[in-house]
């Protein structure tokens, strides 16, 4: 069997199988040539084939360590991972040094989520075989699952060292600085490794995701396109290319390549992650199908929940946020006065934080809002999980969804006996370890409650809590500081570009010329979107100069500067959502056009709570009229602003303290609907005075 052996190394499948049944016909029972066989079959992923060939050389040769370990691997394969461990560990009682079922031990361990024992199967794996790339590479990989990047990045380097071309620890330490906000470097990494292989999809799929973050769009597009044609069927990479080109305002192909995404995430497909499909399909049916895939695929219930269902009796209801944006970030401005005004008598309240301490006086601001601020960036979800029900949190509520950091797998393993999503995930978690969504009747009518997994929870007025005491810097600029002309109408929307779609655009060059002398004042996303948007404002014959963008500064004198502006015009299918509140606190009219999803809604239930419910229009066509109307008669937009500023005071949407005690109210229900031991239910909060 030697020579079928050498084949089998030289990967000659078709010769190697060949002389394995010849043995076989001459020796029904040979060992060597079933064990070699079996390995066969594994290569070409035949592992149900293997695993037959496997057991039959066991049952010859129960002895044979290599055959035990390489049975695990087999049963890993298919998913019997329980088993696999069980053939590992009888491959290390008869062979105690063997460094590659050690390791392949340690795999197992990891998808158990036995991570400290995997960690040390894989250092006594290294104990024995320092100069083990492989090995180093596998560490690596759990540290980078424990979230512990740094230290994930030295495995990597460890395995580098001793194999420089090894691509797949190039591939995971980009994606471990990418964590660490080192985009960067990790892009170096990805380099590296599709310089050595050109072809490898996950490194071309995260360099392009390291792009994105780089704000180079277009680059992000190329990669990504590459990836794809390497694996047409790559996960989630179909919705990613399209929201880099959105991000880009490239809308050549975005009618083809929308239908081709919903119509994946209809079928079943891992076609596109949650919240970048939010701005591909207004149907909140679609969005539940593509958010139970992503939820299926990346973190189902654990098997295990870190509460055992233990009904907690404590004086105040233990109430902890999870976020990834304790900082200068949308979620920050909105949620900093209610995390202040909490009613301490009746809650203690935890902020559990995910992201990076960019050091702002935001940052310093939350971390002060609560009784206790916990940084658990760099603590495994399990880890996390275990934190929280060790601090007997009664209330857990998920404030990121499936935004940029989130940490859907802590909520996975089930922390608390409640669990909220709430505000920076416009949509359902397609998860039934999330208890409740707390919306309004605006953003989830009565009749969509079926597209959401979730229990939906009903506050008055409106969903969104804001601040009442933001600060607005004092200083307004000129019109010509910020490249506005002297005179002429504004009309602004400092939306992101990916919410900039062709239909809305259409109709904002045509309020261009009908309007004269009116501009459009947009957000600076990426050079790209601005060359984009130019050419298309030429082709709809408006002046690419009638296009002004603002740069990103400094939030009090972003707010300062709405001053300059007549009327904001809102985007469909995804709304304005912390830009409506920024634009109404600033004093300017928001006009928005009624979606059909929560994303497509929040604007109207914005100015619902505010009393400017006559600025919600049903259909384009009447939000192009009536922003024609107001830009072309100057006393009705006026009697607009008045009533703005006279309800800005004294309606729902600025107060906090009203806002505190509705939110209040829901978690109390909640809380004692499961003191009492009743299931999760719809239910909405009566409005106080």
């Amino acid at each position: 069997m030697r020579s079928a052996v050498g084949l089998f190394q030289r990967n000659d499948l078709d010769a190697a199988e060949r002389l394995c049944r010849s043995a076989l016909i001459s020796e029904p029972n040979c060992f060597d040539a079933l064990h070699l066989l079996g390995m066969v079959a594994a290569r070409r992923r035949r592992f149900e084939e293997a695993d037959g060939l496997l057991t039959r050389a066991l049952t010859i040769n129960p002895k044979s360590a290599e055959a035990h370990s390489n049975h695990g691997n087999v049963q890993r394969a298919r998913g019997q991972v329980a088993q696999a461990l069980q053939s590992y560990e009888q491959a290390l009682a008869l062979k105690p040094d063997f460094v590659d079922a050690l390791g392949n031990r340690g795999n197992a361990l990891k998808d158990l989520e036995r991570f400290d024992e995997a960690l040390a199967s894989f250092d006594r794996a290294l104990a024995l075989k320092p100069d083990s790339a492989v090995m180093h590479y596998n560490r690596g990989a759990l540290l980078s699952a424990l979230k512990r990047h740094e230290d994930a990045l030295a495995s990597y380097d460890r395995a580098l060292a001793i194999k420089p071309n090894f691509v797949e620890p190039l591939n995971n330490r980009g994606a471990a600085l990418s964590a660490l906000k080192r985009h960067r470097e990790a892009l170096a990494s990805y380099d590296r490794a599709l310089a050595l292989s050109p072809a490898y999809a996950e490194a071309l799929q995260n360099r392009g995701a390291a792009l994105s973050y780089l704000g180079q769009h277009e680059a992000a597009t190329q990669a990504l396109e590459q990836a794809l044609k390497v694996n047409p069927n790559l996960p989630f990479a179909q919705g990613t290319l399209l929201h880099s080109r959105m991000h880009c305002c490239d809308w050549r192909t975005y009618e083809d390549e929308s239908k081709q995404v919903i119509a994946d995430v209809r079928a079943g497909k891992r076609a596109s992650e949650p919240f970048m499909f939010l701005a591909i399909s207004d149907s909140p049916q679609d969005q539940l199908l593509c958010s139970r895939t992503w939820i299926h695929e990346q973190c189902p219930p654990a098997a295990s929940a870190a509460w055992t269902g233990k009904r907690y009796r404590h004086d105040r209801i233990r109430l902890a946020y999870v976020s990834s944006d304790f900082r200068a970030h949308a979620v920050g401005y909105l949620m900093a006065a209610l995390f202040e005004q909490h009613d301490r008598n009746r809650f203690e309240t935890i902020g559990v934080s995910l992201g990076a301490d960019d050091h702002s006086a935001m940052r310093s601001r939350l971390k002060g809002a609560f009784e206790r601020f916990i940084d658990v960036r760099e603590h495994s979800d399990s880890d996390v999980a275990n934190l929280m029900q060790e601090m007997e949190v009664d209330v857990a509520v998920d404030q990121n969804g499936f935004t940029t950091g989130a940490r859907p797998g802590i909520f996975s393993l089930r922390p608390a006996p409640i669990q909220v999503n709430y505000l920076a995930y416009p949509g359902t978690s397609g998860a039934h370890h999330i208890d409740y969504v707390i919306a309004d009747e605006t953003v989830i009518p009565r009749e969509h409650q079926a597209c959401y997994t979730e229990k939906v929870v009903y506050l008055p007025h409106t969903y969104q809590a804001n601040d009442s005491g933001r600060y607005i810097a004092e200083r307004v600029p000129t019109r010509r500081e910020v490249g506005l002309p002297d005179r002429g109408f504004v009309f602004c929307s400092f939306n992101n570009n990916y919410k900039i779609t062709r239909q809305i655009f259409d109709v904002w060059m045509s309020l261009l010329r009908q309007v004269e002398g009116s501009v459009l004042w947009l957000l600076e996303g990426n050079e790209t979107a601005q060359r984009n948007l130019r050419r298309e404002a030429g082709a709809r014959h408006v002046e690419a100069q009638r296009l002004v963008f603002a740069p990103r500064i400094a939030h009090a004198d972003h707010l300062a500067r709405h001053r300059l502006a007549d009327l904001f015009l809102d985007t469909l299918p995804y709304n304005a959502h912390t830009t409506a509140s920024d634009a109404l606190w600033a004093g300017v009219p928001v006009l928005t056009c009624l979606g059909t999803a929560f994303a497509g809604r929040v604007a109207a239930s914005l100015l619902r709570a505010i009393g400017l419910s006559e600025l919600i229009a049903q259909s384009l066509d009447a939000y192009q009229s009536l922003a024609q109307h107001l830009a072309t008669e100057p006393p009705r937009l006026e009697e607009i602003r008045q009533k703005l500023a006279r309800n800005r005071v004294s309606w729902p949407l600025f107060d906090t303290d009203r806002f505190r005690g509705h939110i209040e109210a829901a978690y109390i229900e909640m809380w004692e609907r499961h003191q009492r031991g009743e299931p999760p239910t719809a239910f909405a909060v009566m409005p106080t005075a």
